[in-house]
């Protein structure tokens, strides 16, 4: 990705971690997925863009919803209406380059460009999902996601889709697992988005409170003699731990199946190695994290790993990439830190 500023320079700026699992991949995969992941980016800045309404919001998604399938849509006008209102110079010079992405998209060998166009189909529709099921902004007007089916669904609309999009196109692409049996690691890449995703549920319990948002289940908190509201007071939320360490346990179940996933790629894929085992090692270390909280649910700051804990998996990692055994004890290592 040397040159390509897209691509890397604000890509690097505009993601999180992924950046270090893209840069490592294959470079025939970096064009797709980056893409992938930089549209749906692009989205999900407009959804959360609190000083845009919330009705314009859903019609901007709509737009991109229509421009991302490769139809006739204005983005150009949207970039105009949404840009400015962002507070990151990052996120605005990204929907300034959303025609950009698009175009290279279009430019994609037709099976990868299908690919793409259909996940970020699924992930937009959780973005709707979650603005229509959540109306409030802030804990004012707090709702909760019904049931732990629900719950189940949203993850596999914004991750657990990520999953079968990141097989098929290894699949297409890399040689040494092109006869993987493709059903059956797609469903397991479901869980590996789903495991990420819980935990970052997990993890912003109390910020998405206070914007009016509770992913724990109402139903699952009736059953405590909860609801949403109660969780924003100590008591409540002392209560309703019973019901964090079940989701707890749920991400580690979904963990358990991500690691069969990472272990079953061919050692000498030792890119697409690492670029799964880092958001895994990083997801266990937060969630480990979270499990040694006193109370996690009315913590007064996010809790996560530092990035000299995330440099020290990283380096760690590398080492080990080649080994499943290693991997496997480094992985069993952190999950018998979390108590559930």
């Amino acid at each position: 990705m040397a040159g390509d500023d897209l691509l890397g320079d604000l890509l690097r700026q505009v993601s999180r971690s992924f950046y270090l699992s893209l840069a490592v991949l294959p470079r025939p995969l970096r064009e797709p997925i980056g893409l992938a992941y930089l549209l749906a980016r692009a989205a999900d800045t407009i959804a959360d863009t609190q000083l845009i309404a919330r009705a314009d919001r859903l019609g901007h998604l709509e737009t991109l919803r229509r421009a991302y399938a490769g139809e006739a849509a204005d983005v150009e006008a949207l970039a105009r209406a949404c840009a400015p209102r962002q507070a990151h110079v990052a996120e605005r010079r990204l929907l300034e380059r959303v025609g950009e992405a698009l175009a290279r998209v279009a430019a994609l060998a037709p099976a990868d460009r299908h690919e793409v166009r259909a996940v970020l189909a699924t992930l937009t529709s959780g973005m709707i999902f979650d603005l229509t099921r959540f109306p409030g902004e802030d804990s004012k007007g707090l709702a909760a996601i019904e049931s732990l089916e629900e719950l189940d669904h949203y993850t596999y609309l914004v991750a657990g889709c990520v999953g079968p999009f990141w097989t098929v196109l290894h699949v297409a692409h890399r040689r040494r697992v092109s006869d993987w049996a493709l059903r059956e690691m797609s469903e397991q890449g479901v869980s590996f988005g789903k495991a990420l995703q819980l935990t970052n549920v997990l993890r912003d319990v109390p910020g998405d409170l206070a914007h009016g948002r509770c992913y724990l289940p109402a139903r699952e908190l009736a059953a405590l003699g909860l609801g949403p509201r109660d969780l924003l007071e100590p008591a409540g939320a002392a209560r309703a731990l019973p019901l964090y360490r079940r989701l707890l346990g749920l991400a580690l179940e979904h963990y358990n199946v991500a690691w069969d996933y990472t272990l079953a790629i061919p050692r000498l894929e030792w890119r697409m190695r690492l670029a799964c085992a880092w958001p895994l090692l990083i997801g266990l270390a937060t969630l480990a994290d979270l499990a040694a909280h006193p109370n996690p649910l009315i913590a007064k700051t996010p809790i996560k790993i530092s990035r000299g804990a995330v440099r020290l998996l990283l380096t760690e990692s590398t080492l080990t990439i080649w080994s499943n055994r290693a991997l496997a004890a480094h992985a069993a290592h952190l999950r018998a830190r979390i108590a559930v």
